[in-house]
């Protein structure tokens, strides 16, 4: 049976009326979103003739569209369908006016098209996307849905939440199946021909657990710390350390409890900003995993949560943050913070402005003018929340020329007050062989040069400071001899640093009559066969000489005894027994060597026939004499048995210099090489590895604390550009190395203070330890703010504490924490990776302290209580305008 129909005598207009107002809803044009039906040609055509006819007998009866579907069961059209043959398109209005002049068929669906715009076109979809929506909790029952290829997938997944019931404040988001597998419709702003979504697609829906995770990243092996009973305080929640991630947790257990970024990221105010068009973000990645890590910290559910997937997002788009390797915290936070904005930047299309110079302007219409343009590319929650604005004064020094720029800024690195002085721990050697090596601690000037530390090791040893040579020990060798004018900056706390008392000076002067300074090494023979098993490797032991030898005992002998002099601390001198072995052909054979001196050794016998050595000394051959058959090595052969042997060595001690006659001429290093047996016999290892602590190896240079506020004044003094970094002076036309000073124009709603405490230079790496004491409430930012004040608003300069990154252990090594005020509570928690515990404020000051973050007093009486929403509330009219 046929639907009711209205009345004709009463409701039913006449039939020229009924002409009238069809076919003037037919012959306007297609607008976008508008709904258009269709009706079956057959059906129109007869009304056609029944209405211009008024043939009594053509009366159409109720609208049937029966020839337009496939069956009576689905519904659907059927393919290849054309208007005007097929069926007629009528809008809304004069479909609405037949259906109720002359009724629907009973059981028939009416067919509705939506109007759609596609390649600047208007057209009405006939074949609208059918697409099977389930929800992940049941997968068995599906819903066929239509909708328009036009329609945003923000649609499709409002509709899926009307169909099963999801309430406004869950969280939900849509998997579509592929042939690849489920891909995530991330971006719900596209349309679903955007999307590439095809007709008959299954579209799933996904609700967020009570505990923040996703049922998926259940299966992706995300495995949260946690009890199914545990409820907690939302935000005091730990995060699990995947191997040296300590600095990541510390940067994030710090932006987690910013209350502005994480009420936007809790109340998903961040959907509607997600940027999947900026070639400089993430394509909104890193900005859903740092939500989805928000919403299990803040769900209450969890003791810790292990962050993998964030972790993986980072290392994805930062591959410097990739591995298991130790990072700086501050350095992933500027990342984190730049991706945030990015991801989450308002502004679609950049446009670029040059900034200008100030040029004379006034300040404020110059900042104002930066502050604009910066908008221009730059608008989101963290500049909103994190950015400031600086006074940029550069000074050329030749023409004078002034350049005032503004430039934004994200966070404050603020220089630490270097002490002037350093301590040095050196080791003393004196000449005295019965003086043990002595340990000291001198404190020298960090810009000094070495004369500096023998000056100050003058005053504990009593040497003049011209009778000493500074060296850098390294492996049993000389790894550098130090002049007087080197910097000490070039020497590293952990250098090992011996000074020398000598008499002397290394580089030979012709006609000086002062002593030679050599540098000797010590090496023993070790067995090593080669196919002759002739060969003898040669390993350095104990630590290197420096040994004054008078001029007029410069020979071989001469250098002997006196070596045998300086080591007779801990070398037991041979008796005569043990040094005449009474058989020249058993010291030839013990030698290893064959005798290649001839009638050279033998004159030298009869001049020395009781090898006393008391005839006139052969002079070493690096001085006076190069016509020896063998200069380098000594004894050519022995006559008696010697401790050691003599032998020029390079600089490394592990090669014989070559008789080259240009090398010869230069000062050579000497070796003594010892035979093992010998050493065994005669070196005593642990006295010679013996020394004494002086009194001031005890001291330490005391670091007095420094206040927060004397970083911030050094940061706003005035410097010169170094040489790597000139500036460009417009009036020169040249590049010069000005004065710049930076001020603070005006000062973001939350301040992060990065403490530079690690120091870098050419040679030098360090960490500052000193103690920076930082107040927790009213650090007061008037005297540092140039910007014309507001008497009446003193909150807008005034910082509460409300995190701080800590970094414990050193340059090459250490550990990152973090000490946190929850928004809610406000109680301060001390989070150390997966470990949370509640501590008192009078425990957050240390010399571990590296990062702080501030909250400005005026944001922080703005906020609403703990169980009420934000409200919308409008900024201080001297609060820069960041909306």
């Amino acid at each position: 049976m046929a639907e009711d129909a209205a009345d004709p005598a009463e409701l039913v207009p006449g039939l020229d009326e009924q002409w009238r107002r069809v076919q003037d809803g037919r012959g306007r044009p297609l607008r976008a979103g508008e709904r258009w039906f269709l009706v079956q040609q057959r059906w129109f055509r007869q009304w056609e003739a029944y209405v211009r006819d008024g043939d009594a007998d053509a009366f159409p009866g109720c609208i049937d569209n029966a020839g337009l579907f496939e069956d009576r069961i689905s519904w659907h059209l059927r393919e290849g369908l054309r208007e005007g043959e097929d069926f007629v398109l009528l809008p809304a209005t004069a479909w609405d006016e037949l259906v109720g002049w002359y009724g629907l068929e009973e059981g028939q669906p009416p067919i509705e098209r939506k109007v759609v715009e596609l390649c600047g076109l208007h057209r009405v979809e006939l074949y609208p996307l059918e697409l099977l929506l389930v929800q992940h909790s049941d997968m068995e029952t599906a819903l066929t849905i239509r909708f328009s290829q036009t329609d945003s997938v923000e649609h499709v997944l409002q509709t899926a939440r009307e169909q099963f019931l999801v309430e406004p404040q869950e969280d939900a988001r849509l998997w579509i199946k592929t042939p690849e597998g489920l891909d995530r419709l991330c971006n719900t702003r596209l349309s679903l021909l955007d999307a590439c979504v095809e007709t008959g697609q299954l579209v799933i829906m996904e609700t967020r657990n009570r505990d923040g995770t996703w049922p998926s990243a259940q299966l992706c092996g995300v495995n949260n710390m946690e009890d199914e009973d545990f409820r907690g305080q939302p935000g005091v929640c730990g995060l699990a350390n995947l191997g040296n991630t300590c600095f990541m947790n510390s940067a994030l257990q710090c932006l987690s409890n910013v209350p502005r970024l994480t009420d936007y990221f809790l109340h998903n105010r961040y959907l509607a900003e997600l940027n999947f068009g900026n070639p400089l973000g993430t394509r909104g990645e890193l900005a859903e995993a740092y939500a989805d890590l928000l919403k299990q910290t803040w769900s209450g559910c969890h003791r810790a949560v292990a962050p993998r997937v964030f972790k993986n997002k980072v290392g994805r788009f930062a591959a410097q943050f990739l591995g298991s390797r130790q990072h700086d915290a501050q350095e992933l936070l500027a990342f984190l913070l730049d991706g945030l904005h990015e991801d989450l930047n308002r502004v679609r299309t950049k446009e670029y402005v040059e900034l200008r110079d100030g040029a004379g302007r006034p300040d404020w219409e110059v900042a104002q003018e930066a502050w604009r343009i910066h908008k221009l590319c730059n608008d989101s929650v963290i500049v909103d929340t994190f950015h400031g604005l600086f006074r940029s004064t550069l000074v050329c020094p030749d023409c004078g020329h002034v350049s005032v720029t503004f430039d934004p800024f994200c966070h404050l690195s603020v220089p630490l007050p270097v002490s002037a002085r350093r301590v040095l721990e050196v080791f003393f050697v004196a000449m005295d062989p019965r003086r043990k090596p002595e340990q000291h601690r001198v404190v020298v000037p960090k810009k000094g040069n070495v004369s500096d530390l023998c000056v100050a090791l003058s005053t504990h040893t009593g040497v003049a400071p011209d009778k000493m040579i500074v060296a850098d020990v390294f492996s049993h060798r000389f790894y550098k001899l130090y002049q007087l004018d080197d910097p000490l900056s070039s020497i590293l706390d952990r250098d090992d640093i011996f000074v020398y008392e000598v008499t002397g000076r290394i580089e030979p002067v012709a006609g000086s009559r002062d002593d030679i300074v050599v540098p000797v090494y010590l090496r023993e023979r070790t067995p090593a066969r080669d196919h002759n098993n002739a060969y003898y490797g040669l390993l350095l032991f104990g630590h290197p000489l420096l040994v004054s030898v008078p001029r007029a005992r410069f020979s071989w002998e001469g250098l002997y005894s006196t070596l045998l002099h300086r080591l007779s601390r801990y070398v037991t001198k041979p008796t005569a027994d043990d040094e005449d072995d009474g058989d020249d052909k058993g010291d030839d054979e013990d030698d290893g060597r064959e005798d290649s001196s001839g009638d050279e050794d033998k004159a030298d016998t009869e001049r020395d026939p009781d090898g006393t050595g008391s005839a006139a000394p052969k002079k070493c051959p690096f001085l006076l004499d190069n016509n020896s058959a063998n200069p380098e090595q000594w004894p050519p052969k022995r006559r008696r048995r010697h401790l050691f042997t003599l032998q020029t060595v390079n600089s490394n001690g592990t090669s014989d210099r070559t008789t080259c006659p240009e090398l010869v001429k230069t000062q050579p290093y000497i070796a003594m090489d010892w035979e093992p047996e010998m050493k065994r016999r005669y070196y005593d290892e642990v006295e010679a590895e013996g020394y004494v602590k002086h009194d001031c190896v005890g001291y330490v240079l005391k670091k007095s604390p420094v206040q927060l506020q004397e970083c911030i004044k050094l940061f706003t003094t005035v410097e010169t550009l170094e040489k790597e970094n000139p500036w460009f002076c417009p009036s020169c036309r040249q590049h010069r190395l000005a004065t710049k000073k930076l001020d603070l124009w005006t000062l973001p709603e939350v301040l992060i203070i990065h403490l530079k405490r690690f120091s870098f230079s050419k040679v030098a790496r360090e960490k500052l330890d000193t103690l920076v004491q930082f107040p927790i409430r009213d650090l007061d930012f008037s005297e540092f703010v140039i910007q014309p004040k507001n008497d009446s608003a003193p909150d807008l300069y005034k910082y509460d504490l409300i995190a701080v990154s800590n970094h414990y252990g050193g340059m090459r090594d250490g550990h990152y924490t973090t000490f946190a005020r929850n928004k809610d509570s406000g109680q301060w928690h001390y989070f150390d990776d997966n470990s949370v515990s509640p501590v008192n404020e009078n425990q957050i000051e240390s010399k571990a302290a590296y990062v702080l973050f501030y909250q400005r007093q005026d944001v922080a009486r703005r906020r609403p209580s703990p169980t009420g929403s934000a409200p919308g509330s409008r900024p201080h009219p001297d609060v820069m305008d960041v909306n």
